[in-house]
């Protein structure tokens, strides 16, 4: 049955299209510092080092979901044994989102000079970052396949937006590849650009990027 006029349902935000309207919508900020928000039932807060272990099994049951292998050239996963120094201590974020107290979506931002691009990130290089702040890469959304398609993947990245403008930078940027549907189209539905192409190991990896100011 259809809520009614009057029926409090009616006004309810619709979470599960996935589209930038239900996140906006949806999405509500708790706490500035730690950051916390809530989207409908989902809990969005900052990583821990509990997670590490489902975060780390997150990111790889997201890669193997389309294809993705160790050894491909585009595949990497040093950064979640770095989480402190790349992400956390560093003028960058990793939040994660919990429903029924499982953790089932997340997404972080690193400055854009502190790992390599291309191929060279398959090798585990890592480096100091910069004195100014300029671009920040968003990176690592995951969302379990089981939850899909209610938008917990746009309210991830809009909260990760949120924080980037918060940190003053200038662009924000992400690369995904051609495999990743889902992800190619949740940023081009947030008004991310593609910048370029690269073949890497034979898989097309797509550059994007978005001006905050």
């Amino acid at each position: 049955m259809a809520p009614q006029d009057g029926d409090p349902r009616r006004s309810r935000p619709d979470f599960t299209t996935g589209g930038v309207d239900s996140a906006r919508a949806g999405l509500v900020r708790l706490q500035q510092e730690p950051p916390v928000w809530t989207f409908g039932d989902l809990r969005i807060r900052r990583y821990r080092a509990t997670d590490h272990a489902t975060v780390l099994e997150l990111h790889r049951e997201g890669l193997a979901q389309v294809g993705l292998r160790p050894g491909d050239g585009v595949y990497y996963d040093h950064d979640f044994f770095r989480m402190e120094d790349i992400y956390l201590r560093n003028d960058g974020e990793f939040i994660v989102g919990e429903l029924d107290g499982e953790l089932v979506a997340m997404g972080g931002l690193r400055r854009a000079d502190l790992v390599p691009g291309g191929s060279a990130r398959a090798f585990g290089g890592y480096a100091p970052g910069a004195p100014k702040l300029d671009a920040v890469e968003m990176v690592r959304l995951r969302v379990r396949p089981g939850v899909q398609r209610r938008g917990f993947g746009a309210a991830v990245v809009l909260a990760l937006e949120q924080r980037a403008a918060e940190f003053g930078y200038r662009v924000l940027r992400a690369d995904t590849t051609e495999l990743q549907e889902p992800a190619l189209k949740l940023y081009r539905n947030f008004g991310w650009k593609e910048t370029r192409r690269e073949l890497i190991g034979g898989i097309v990896n797509i550059y994007l990027e978005k001006k905050l100011r």
